[in-house]
């Protein structure tokens, strides 16, 4: 989107015909040192296996490296890093009776031009694939290995995922008689794992073994260290979970003290889980009410399963590994649900709620706090609209009482029903995420799996019912809500774990397919097993303790906004978006996995990233108008942007992208009355926009004004945006927006400039209430995000940026 179809990414300056002979004796040197291998040993591939190198912040043209019809297949992609640039690797499969083809593509590119009626535009054939490639060799074992080099096994066999290039059950078997002729054992309890034009199989191998592999078999795509799934880790005896345990924590280190803390929002947590008590003190264990204790009381001891994902993240990751772990915050536990059974009374869902809240901050009232809740009401469902729990966290976190703004994060809400995992994924469209989770102000947790291995031996014939990388069975969405009124939930998914299929058909929750984390009867059992949305959830709090460790002067409105700037959809969730439709394709994705998974190097590095603007600013949206009755609009915010303008447009043609996060709170309608529709319901609503390509800063003010007007006048703007949205007006729901601008660089270098402006909410439209001249707080998030360049634009924008990223420029709105 957004870009001139005749443009050309840079590719690198070649001598062409010296580039070329180069490449041809490369190519011939590595066919012939392959065609050397192989008749001097025992292999048996029918073709043979190359390695293209690309120059150094470059990309091949990957999909010109492969040609189906003459079965030259590529298998993977790899990138490395080197003088902190990226060099992109390529494996490809060439059938040895098509050696020719590369040769011709090569030769085409030195001996012949494209064909155009503009001079301007005849260049050499295959112009972007050759000068783009650096070197051509023998592809070796590093070559299939995608994963963390320092897991190839070496001497001692170690199980290992073989990915095959091909889905045929006729290859698969081939493939087996290949392993088994080699004395390679398979994991007989593992499926095949099945996906488009990919098979995985689990191989106990060494090294040696798998040079052999590689030597006899023409399947070979992938090869990755096989993890052993957490069931392993839960199953031993507990005296063996006690050793990983105390192997862990010889690696921990604390920040102590630290004056972060993830307050849990449960029943109970017991503290005394030696995962546990180095970060829960005692004074931090609250109840609200004191006949229920303080400890778990959940017969699978919910609460404390929240804490240990809450403190290490990736529990299986952290007692897996051999590194350090520095944990930067303490855990609070505040036990908001009554023993077994007892229950709440629903009127006082949202009451508890506070209550825990406040006995938190009573006892430790400095603390920068991410509030974590997995408890839901899935008797109550609303499409969309507030309830008295759902606007309760709105007030909390918007600090409508008391001005103290605050972080929380809730749970989407999990499918229970067999019968509806079986019906996935159609059932994750019909089930709405539970009350609280419509809150406007928390940051919703869905659940996204990558949970795919099964290895029980009792288990033979399981499948995942997900893929990896697509939305958990488990998670709910607000699919079905109208996509004008309410907010996009869950806004962000994290991982909630599998569910399988039996060979009977039905849907079945198995061990290997969930996550780990602490049991809370650790005498019995150090280690449980845990998963859906109240992992995700869990996950998503230890992500955010980490950003306040690293700024702790940081709004709440920031922190939010900065998960939400750092997530990414998978390739299978993109992969769910027909090339075809456009914008709207988007929403059914948007309201079932948000904006994606969070990445937490993004997130850090977004503030220490040269090319990530953040704004923490307040405007006061509403004024009592002078000429007239009424209330109207009273300040924007205009940014103008630091961009390298020479540097972008020497770039021309290359494509970039602009992410733009806007976060802020908003304060709930008081009454029923006023949770009709979402004007009623928030006090006010901000929007964000760029200017285009072509459109001068006094054009681009005049608009941004005139849109203003139409919003004092009770028209909302319905403008159509710009074309090089990725989403456009879907973000403009909820309190929370975020978009993809793509473009040219020469097109970047002139939308330089950010407009805040406020819309329509209660503060203006019931003004008797005395609350129109309130200040809104917001958190604006801007980032470029660029393919590997030559030019270093990143030093361009920090020599410009020499004040404040950017200042708000009050505009007043002449009505």
């Amino acid at each position: 989107m957004g870009r001139d179809p005749d443009s050309i990414p840079p590719i690198p300056l070649r001598d062409r015909v010296a580039h070329a002979d180069q490449l041809i004796a490369r190519f011939d040197a590595a066919w012939n040192a392959s065609q050397n291998i192989q008749a001097t040993s025992y292999a048996t591939r029918k073709g043979v296996y190359l390695e293209f190198e690309c120059a150094a912040g470059y990309d091949v043209k990957v999909q010109s490296l492969e040609y189906l019809p003459a079965d030259i297949r590529l298998l993977n992609v790899r990138t490395r890093s080197e003088e902190g640039r990226e060099i992109q690797l390529a494996t490809v499969y060439v059938p040895k009776e098509k050696s020719r083809h590369f040769l011709k593509k090569i030769e085409a590119y030195r001996d012949k031009n494209t064909v155009s009626l503009d001079p301007a535009k005849v260049k050499p054939r295959n112009q972007l694939l050759v000068t783009s490639i650096e070197d051509i060799r023998v592809a070796v074992l590093k070559s299939f290995w995608t994963d963390d080099e320092t897991k190839i096994p070496q001497r001692e066999p170690r199980w290992v995922e073989v990915w095959l290039s091909s889905d045929s059950p006729k290859d698969i078997t081939k493939f087996r008689t290949v392993v088994s002729g080699l004395g390679i054992h398979e994991r007989e309890t593992s499926s095949v794992l099945i996906f488009p034009e990919r098979s995985v199989l689990l191989l106990n191998a060494n090294q040696e073994q798998l040079l052999r592999l590689l030597l006899v078999s023409d399947q070979l795509a992938e090869l990755r260290a096989a993890r052993e799934t957490c069931s392993y880790f839960y199953e031993v005896d507990n005296q063996e979970q006690a050793e990983w345990v105390e192997d862990l924590m010889k690696r921990v280190t604390f920040d102590d003290p630290s004056n972060v803390s993830v307050c849990i929002l449960d029943n109970g947590i017991n503290s005394g889980h030696p995962m546990i008590s180095p970060v829960l003190s005692t004074d931090d264990l609250h109840t609200v009410k004191a006949e229920w204790g303080k400890e778990d009381h959940h017969r699978f001891g919910h609460g404390t399963s929240m804490a240990g994902i809450s403190i290490f993240g990736d529990v299986q990751e952290a007692v897996d590994s051999n590194t350090t772990i520095n944990v930067r915050h303490r855990l609070e536990s505040a036990k908001i649900l009554p023993p077994s059974g007892q229950s709440n009374p629903i009127e006082l869902w949202g009451d508890m709620t506070a209550q825990g809240i406040f006995r938190a901050e009573v006892q430790a009232p400095y603390r920068r706090r991410v509030i974590c809740m997995a408890v839901a009401a899935d008797d109550t469902r609303d499409q969309g609209r507030p309830t008295s729990w759902s606007a309760m966290l709105d007030k909390l976190a918007s600090g409508y009482d008391d001005e103290t703004r605050r972080l929380i994060l809730v749970s989407a809400g999990n499918i229970i029903d067999p019968l509806e995992w079986a019906n996935y994924p159609i059932s994750n469209s019909t089930n709405d995420v539970y009350d609280p989770a419509q809150s406007w102000n928390a940051l919703t947790i869905g659940a996204y799996t990558n949970k795919i291995q099964i290895s029980n031996p009792q288990l033979v014939g399981y499948n995942p019912i997900a893929q990896a990388g697509t939305l958990s069975p488990t998670s709910t969405t607000s699919i079905s809500w109208s996509s004008r009124l309410w907010p996009i939930k869950p806004e962000i998914v994290l991982e909630g774990g599998n569910i399988a299929t039996t060979p009977g058909g039905l849907a079945e929750e198995i061990d290997d397919l969930l996550v780990l984390s602490t049991h809370h009867k650790y005498t019995n059992k150090h280690f449980t097993l845990f998963g859906q949305t109240s992992a995700a959830t869990a996950q998503a709090s230890h992500l955010a303790a980490n950003i306040y460790a690293e700024y702790p002067n940081l709004w709440p409105e920031t922190v939010r906004g900065l998960l939400v700037h750092s997530a990414r959809w998978t390739e299978a969730m993109k992969a769910q978006v027909p090339p075809s439709s456009g914008k709207g394709g988007y929403r059914n994705l948007l309201r079932s996995c948000g904006y994606g998974v969070p990445q937490l190097d993004i997130a850090l590095h977004c503030l220490r990233n040269r090319l990530t603007l953040v704004s923490e600013a307040q405007l006061q949206p509403f004024k009592k108008k002078e000429t007239t009755s009424g209330y109207g609009t009273n300040e924007l915010h205009f940014y103008e942007l630091p961009w390298p303008h020479e540097e972008l447009q020497q770039l021309g043609g290359l494509e970039v992208q602009l992410r733009i996060t806007l976060s802020y709170f908003i304060e709930p309608g008081p009454g029923e009355k006023g949770w009709k529709d979402r004007y009623r319901y928030a006090s006010h609503g901000l929007r964000f926009d760029l200017n285009e390509p072509s459109e001068s800063k006094e054009d681009f003010h005049k608009r941004v004004n005139a849109q203003a007007r139409s919003e004092d006048e009770g028209s909302p703007d319905t403008s159509s945006p710009s074309s090089h949205w990725l989403l456009g007006q879907q973000r403009d729901v909820g309190s929370i927006h975020s978009d993809i601008w793509t473009g040219t660089a020469a097109d970047l270098a002139s939308s330089n400039f950010i407009a805040i402006r406020p819309s329509a909410g209660w503060w203006r439209e019931r003004h008797t209430i005395g609350r129109w001249n309130r200040p809104a707080r917001y958190a604006l998030i801007v980032s470029i995000e660029t393919p590997p360049i030559n030019v270093d634009i990143y030093t361009q924008v920090a020599s410009l940026i020499t004040t404040p990223t950017a200042t708000p420029v009050e505009i007043e709105i002449e009505i």
